[in-house]
């Protein structure tokens, strides 16, 4: 061997080491990709996750908001009172009129629960029932009125 050959060996030696750095760079390259792809489909996934919490957000905050509306809406409260003897009232004591309101068990001794009868806010309307032996007083009055279709059952005293 020559001393002038000593150069290409080395020139061979480390063009060696340059193609094993090289392999060992793509594969390094190789695997900084497949994590770049992971770490891409995991951002999808948790920007999705995150769509899917803001909807569920808005949801909880439209149903609190509706629920806060319908508790804040003024509302109709009936109530029947004693007065003296066979006579009675209904007053309202909400906050909204109740219209055209109708009995639906009167018996055959009352007298201001034929007609249909409207009470505003915090009025009352005066009624006589009494009972008899064949046909008692009712235990309850069932009433229904405008936007009020399903009858409510209100206590005599």
């Amino acid at each position: 061997m020559d001393w002038g050959d000593i150069p290409a060996w080395l020139a061979f030696a480390l063009s060696g080491g340059a193609l094993w750095v090289s392999i060992k760079a793509r594969g390094d390259g190789r695997k900084s990709a497949d994590a770049s792809a992971t770490s891409a489909e995991a951002s999808v996934r948790s920007a999705a996750a995150a769509e899917e919490a803001l909807a569920l957000q808005r949801q909880e905050a439209e149903a609190r908001r509706a629920a806060e509306e319908e508790a804040a809406r003024p509302r109709v409260d009936l109530r029947i009172e004693w007065v003296k003897g066979s006579k009675y009232r209904i007053v309202n004591y909400g906050d909204a009129a109740a219209a055209n309101i109708r009995c639906l068990n009167t018996n055959g001794f009352s007298r201001g629960l034929t007609e249909p009868i409207s009470l505003g806010r915090h009025t009352a309307h005066e009624f006589i029932m009494s009972g008899s032996m064949q046909e008692p007083k009712p235990p309850y009055l069932r009433l229904v009125w405008d936007g009020q279709e399903e009858p409510v059952h209100l206590l005599m005293p």
